[in-house]
């Protein structure tokens, strides 16, 4: 693993864990449904976990798709001058995470429209999944709503497809779903620590200016 994937990775793992108002907004709704709103949510770890994990299988097959898609891209058209076209197309998807986090979102929200003719034909699975009592429902659930339309799921795809690799796209979605998973979580605990620290806009800005500068690092490389 190289340098510049780690901090690829790193990235995708912040742009998750710092997106949390987002994730809440597009999937609160399914997560209550799933959790079934009791009180402090004890009762229905085992659904939200399921749930979870079927989302970030989702995001992981994602990842590992278009990684084989730039991977086959770069097999057509290989040489030094497609690798450092990839590396600027993670570094701006990079500067973009960046952006939104910093709460520019309408960048981010035009990406959502480009996906809704696939959502249009995946969504009505979801219902062969409801009502998600039970855990096989609930991580079957998680897995057709990892497709839902998502501004930032497809700036780190974008991100993913620039590694030009199965393997390594597969990563930095896992990075990214694993990111996500504490506030989700603790929405579905009824549980807003992690949520408000996240919300702190020192944070969101922090985070922010570290993903721009990882960004715009490998901006810098592939144009050198």
């Amino acid at each position: 693993m190289t340098g510049w994937l780690e901090l690829v990775i790193s990235s995708a793992f912040i742009a998750g864990l710092m997106g949390g108002a987002h994730c809440a907004a597009m999937c609160g709704g399914i997560v209550g449904i799933v959790s079934g709103q009791r009180p402090g949510g004890s009762g229905q770890w085992p659904h939200a976990l399921a749930y979870n994990s079927g989302r970030i299988f989702s995001y992981v097959i994602a990842g590992a798709l278009v990684g084989a898609l730039g991977q086959g891209g770069l097999a057509l058209r290989g040489g030094p001058l497609a690798q450092q076209s990839l590396m600027f197309v993670a570094g701006a998807m990079l500067l973009l995470m960046a952006l939104y986090i910093a709460g520019v979102t309408p960048i981010a929200r035009g990406l959502e429209a480009a996906g809704s003719i696939l959502w249009r034909r995946i969504q009505p699975w979801s219902r062969s999944f409801l009502p998600a009592d039970t855990v096989p429902r609930a991580l079957g659930l998680g897995m057709v709503w990892g497709w839902l339309p998502c501004g930032m799921v497809y700036a780190v795809l974008l991100t993913a497809l620039a590694t030009a690799d199965a393997r390594h796209g597969a990563l930095v979605m896992l990075a990214f779903g694993l990111g996500t998973l504490p506030n989700l979580l603790a929405l579905a605990l009824l549980s807003g620590q992690i949520r408000k620290f996240s919300a702190l806009r020192p944070v969101r800005i922090a985070s922010a200016v570290l993903i721009g500068g990882f960004g715009m690092f490998g901006i810098i490389m592939a144009t050198h």
